[in-house]
């Protein structure tokens, strides 16, 4: 893991964060490779359940210990992660039908969200210069998603709705930063995904519903199965990735300035790109290369209008 914060030098910060970025990219590749066999609550079940391990057994002990369990806010951390499974569901539904590339760089319209949310929950100023920002980026949605052609895929809105959740979720951190570590937020997160997956098991993983087409509805639908023997390392990898780089990310907004950490979270989207090229032989439209240009440059954007216009760092990112 990261060493404690060292004064003077964001270079920790740099590392846990890119160290973050691959830990979500790993869980985008697995769950893509995972999606056409399984059922989504069945690999999220036991993913969260390597996640407890790896948190009882490394991140516990180097936060506090069992006290990381204490909360004055267990309403917020349900809402909180509630936002954050459903955000989940919404994004691994969208990468079993689309190009990785595609639904990863449509989630990451997430800061525009984000800025949306934060005028009409937290009544803060967004200026014209991000509203321009945000309307940039919804036209690189637009060019990846091509509504009205007969390349557009309802699929494609289900990262759009994983980046509106995170934002969501966004708003509730930032009402319990300030009395929550890290350790108790993301502990409260894998107990509601274990929860919510064995709830959602009950209700469908018999797959009585489950033979339509649609690859995201057979994600959902299928019926819980046995694992293969080589995917049992895939999700162990689900586990460990997931909950290793949320841990990382919130210590890269710890260690570093918001403004120095934050665009390292952008390096997921090469990493994406090179995925889709190397397991599932797809690459990005000419299209989609616009929409991918637009969405990064408005976010990137909208991180450093962010940073000069508060001086503060944002609340750390808890994806997956």
């Amino acid at each position: 893991m990261c060493a404690p914060a060292i004064q003077g030098t964001n270079t920790p910060g740099a590392f846990c964060a890119l160290a973050a970025i691959f830990c979500f990219s790993f869980v985008d590749l697995g769950i893509k490779l995972l999606s056409d066999a399984y059922a989504l609550h069945q690999i999220v079940m036991l993913r969260s359940l390597v996640s407890l391990v790896v948190f009882l057994a490394v991140i516990m002990p180097i936060s506090g210990g069992w006290r990381v369990l204490r909360t004055a806010r267990p309403g917020a951390h349900l809402l909180r992660g509630m936002f954050i499974v459903c955000a989940n569901a919404c994004l691994f539904l969208g990468l079993a039908a689309l190009p990785i590339a595609d639904a990863v760089a449509i989630f990451f319209i997430s800061p525009l969200a984000i800025a949306v949310m934060s005028v009409i929950f937290l009544r803060e100023v967004v200026g014209p210069r991000r509203w321009i920002a945000i309307a940039v980026g919804l036209i690189g949605v637009l060019l990846i998603v091509q509504p009205g052609t007969d390349a557009f895929q309802l699929a494609s809105l289900l990262p759009a709705m994983a980046a509106l959740l995170y934002g969501a979720m966004h708003m509730v951190t930032r009402k319990v930063r300030d009395t929550e570590s890290a350790a108790t937020m993301t502990i409260y997160v894998i107990i509601t995904f274990l929860i919510s997956s064995a709830v959602i098991g009950a209700l469908i993983g018999h797959g009585r519903y489950a033979g339509g087409a649609h690859p995201s509805l057979s994600f959902l639908l299928r019926a819980w199965g046995p694992i293969a023997q080589g995917d049992i390392w895939i999700i162990v990898m689900l586990g460990v990735a997931g909950v290793g780089g949320s841990w990382l990310i919130t210590q890269a907004y710890r260690l570093s300035e918001a403004a120095f950490a934050a665009p390292f979270e952008y390096v997921a989207m090469p990493i994406a790109i090179f995925w889709g090229a190397m397991f599932f032989d797809t690459w990005p439209t000419a299209n989609a290369w616009a929409g991918i240009a637009l969405i990064l440059g408005s976010g990137l954007y909208m991180l450093w209008r962010e940073h000069r216009a508060s001086g503060a760092r944002p609340a750390p990112r808890y994806r997956r």
